[in-house]
């Protein structure tokens, strides 16, 4: 059979970054530490693939708290939690460990400065999502506004417009969040934002490899889960900056070939939770149905490295 030719550009950056790494990691110690069971707080990472890795090595996900039962082990997930959270844990008596990304934890810490100036706090991210449930954690009730739009800083209604601060979650849209900071300084000229940007270098890197990739390819595909916000994301910088269609898909299995009928150059990128042996099995996938050309488009070098916790590994 006839295969036909296929240009592939694949995004570099792209996949795990160094917190997705690091949350791994202290799983993995924990359970060979421990032995099984070890509980996790959430998804440790929004990635089914890894979550069922770790789940055969005996990692028990839940919910809340109150499904782990007294004197176990229990892990917070790379987004981050609530300051009642750990509070919660302690006074149960749990041995807990934070595997909560260090650049998550920045944010929280910018978070309780400006509470502790007296600012009222905004944060710009995604509603519901536990990066930002756990950012908004770390202040008492009412204390944080959220925004996602444009729109939503013009309804927004101050005590002071004078005593403001922001934040933001980390794996936003670079260019939609741009576009958000500029209408609250706008607004609220004198409103103070983070010391060093919020969204992070993992999250940054990879949107500016995918405006590369999709400047080149007719259709680029996004391996990453559908809860995953840097996976969306990257997504939608694809749709603004070139290809005339990208979509999300988990692993190569659940594709929709007929979406390439035609296509001629495909970009190929991952979010920041997806392992690369899924990007390996999509080009695998692809390699049976075309003949591939396969062009690697590079935009930046990481080599990033987040300690892990002293508890784990002394």
């Amino acid at each position: 059979m006839n295969r036909p030719p296929l240009t592939v550009y694949l995004a570099a950056p792209r996949g795990f970054c160094a917190g997705v790494d690091r949350a791994i990691q202290i799983v993995e110690l924990a359970l060979k530490r421990w032995g099984a069971p070890v509980f996790v707080r959430h998804d440790i990472v929004h990635n089914r693939t890894v979550v069922e890795a770790m789940e055969r090595q005996g990692a028990v996900f839940v919910e809340e708290l109150d499904e782990v039962p007294d004197g176990a082990h229990v892990i917070f997930s790379a987004h981050g939690v609530p300051k009642s959270v750990p509070q919660e844990a302690t006074a149960r008596g749990l041995a807990w460990l934070d595997a909560t990304c260090p650049l998550v934890s920045k944010v929280h810490r910018e978070a309780a400065r400006h509470h502790e100036a007296g600012h009222q706090l905004i944060m710009i991210g995604h509603a519901g999502h536990p990066e930002v449930v756990g950012t908004m954690g770390q202040l008492p009730d009412g204390a944080v506004l959220l925004v996602e739009t444009v729109a939503d800083v013009d309804r927004l209604e101050v005590a002071d417009p004078g005593r403001l601060g922001f934040v933001t979650q980390t794996t936003l849209s670079v260019d939609d969040t741009a576009e958000v900071v500029a209408a609250l300084r706008r607004r609220f000229p004198s409103i103070a934002g983070p010391r060093r940007e919020d969204i992070c270098y993992a999250t940054t890197n990879r949107q500016a490899a995918v405006k590369a990739i999709a400047a080149r390819a007719e259709i680029v595909v996004v391996i990453g889960a559908s809860n995953s916000s840097n996976s969306n994301r990257l997504v939608e910088v694809a749709r603004r900056t070139g290809a005339r269609d990208a979509l999300l898909v988990e692993r190569a299995d659940q594709m929709d070939w007929a979406r390439l009928a035609g296509c001629r150059a495909l970009g190929i990128s991952a979010g920041a939770s997806a392992p690369e042996i899924l990007v390996e099995e999509f080009l695998a996938a692809c390699s049976e149905r075309f003949t591939l050309t396969v062009d690697t488009v590079e935009v930046a070098r990481e080599d990033v490295r987040f300690d892990l916790p002293r508890t784990i590994v002394a």
